[in-house]
């Protein structure tokens, strides 16, 4: 047994080597490096989105009304104050949080079920959301007991992925094909829920719905962003902690049990804090798409499959790229604006693509992320 456990061990340790010498950005100091470049991308990012759209503010103006708002008090530029504080930076914000939250849920589910496929949607959590979100635009929200979309949503989103839980689950254990199974199945049904509700609405909430599932963060308030921030602040820092036991839990459950790890509750710890995250996210940005499924890929790509690397440029790019979609929603067709899921599906299917088609995102996922020695040490 111990022969084994050994032999696994060596091949688990060359295929994470293998593959990291692949990615430009492997290396420690290499991957400071990045996180550096991407937050400064990111930060500059940010000042942009607040300063496009309709009514044209200048960066200086951006710093000018944030600084104020920051020493306790309104900018002296009324108009520009209102535009910058009360309506860009919330939305900001919420592309920020939403990009990163999604696509490390995106990482660990992939890493769960240890398929380049997975993403927030295959644990039931959007579809679930959705059901609650159309249920409230349709029959309103008496008909909920009063409950308002976002709330009706959240609430969906884990109710479902509860039900996704409790049928993947087999004496104790969480198997991947299992899990993705029951979500898929469990995501169809609740699916059939929300067309058929689709059917006997308004043409008016027909086109709510619409714009609902396909994503926006064009309704950001300073309101509702509270619960998804801090909701995904803490998940992401208990995902960076725990970072080295999901890279044993994607080595295999012979592995990460051989290392003391209780393979069963860790799984259901990450799925919870997954979908909570997810959930919040979803609830008040509604469905948007090929976040948490291509953006785990290119980080890969970037600094390897080693998710004390992997997790924290994860978060940085989602929230890129989902900034940039944003920008670009609020701009092809300005001054209307598009359903920011139209712009990062166009975006995310092409990359995707490519990558399925050069193979690098199955031996990326399917590859275990790390030897047991360097777990061991890191353990300690």
């Amino acid at each position: 047994m111990s022969m084994v456990l050994n032999t696994r061990r060596a091949v688990a340790t060359e295929r994470h080597q293998m593959h990291d010498r692949r990615a430009p950005f492997a290396s420690r100091p290499r991957t400071r490096i990045l996180l550096v470049v991407l937050v400064v991308s990111l930060v500059v990012l940010g000042g942009t989105s607040m300063a496009v759209g309709s009514v044209g503010v200048t960066l200086p103006e951006v710093i000018g009304v944030i600084l104020a708002h920051l020493r306790g008090g309104p900018s002296a530029t009324g108009a520009v104050d209102q535009i910058v504080w009360d309506v860009r930076a919330p939305r900001t914000i919420l592309a920020t949080v939403a990009g990163g939250g999604l696509a490390i849920a995106g990482a660990v589910i992939q890493a769960i079920v240890r398929n380049p496929l997975g993403d927030p949607s295959l644990i039931g959590v959007t579809p679930g959301a959705s059901l609650g979100a159309v249920a409230v635009i349709v029959m309103g929200g008496g008909a909920l007991g009063g409950l308002p979309l976002t709330m009706a949503a959240f609430i969906g989103a884990l109710v479902t992925f509860g039900v996704v839980f409790l049928l993947g689950r087999s004496s104790g254990r969480i198997p991947p094909t299992r899990l993705i199974l029951a979500g898929v199945a469990i995501g169809y049904l609740v699916s059939s829920m929300t067309y058929f509700l689709q059917t006997i609405a308004t043409p008016n909430q027909v086109q709510r719905v619409l714009f609902w599932s396909l994503g926006s963060v064009g309704g950001a308030d300073w309101g509702v962003l509270p619960i998804p921030v801090v909701i995904v602040v803490l998940g992401t820092a208990w995902l960076l902690v725990n970072a080295v036991a999901l890279n044993a839990v994607v080595g295999g459950d012979d592995l990460a049990a051989s290392l003391g790890i209780d393979v069963p509750r860790l799984q259901m710890t990450l799925l919870v804090v997954v979908a909570a995250m997810t959930g919040s996210l979803v609830a008040v940005a509604g469905g948007i798409a090929f976040v948490g499924l291509v953006v785990p890929h290119i980080a890969r790509l970037l600094v390897g499959a080693d998710h004390r690397r992997m997790l924290p440029v994860t978060a940085v790019l989602g929230a890129i790229f989902l900034l940039l979609a944003d920008l670009a929603a609020r701009t092809v067709r300005a001054p209307a604006e598009l359903p920011i899921g139209v712009i990062t599906a166009a975006v995310g299917a092409p990359f995707f693509l490519w990558l399925l088609t050069s193979g690098r995102t199955t031996r990326a996922v399917r590859a275990p992320l790390t030897g047991a020695p360097a777990l061991r040490k890191a353990l300690r």
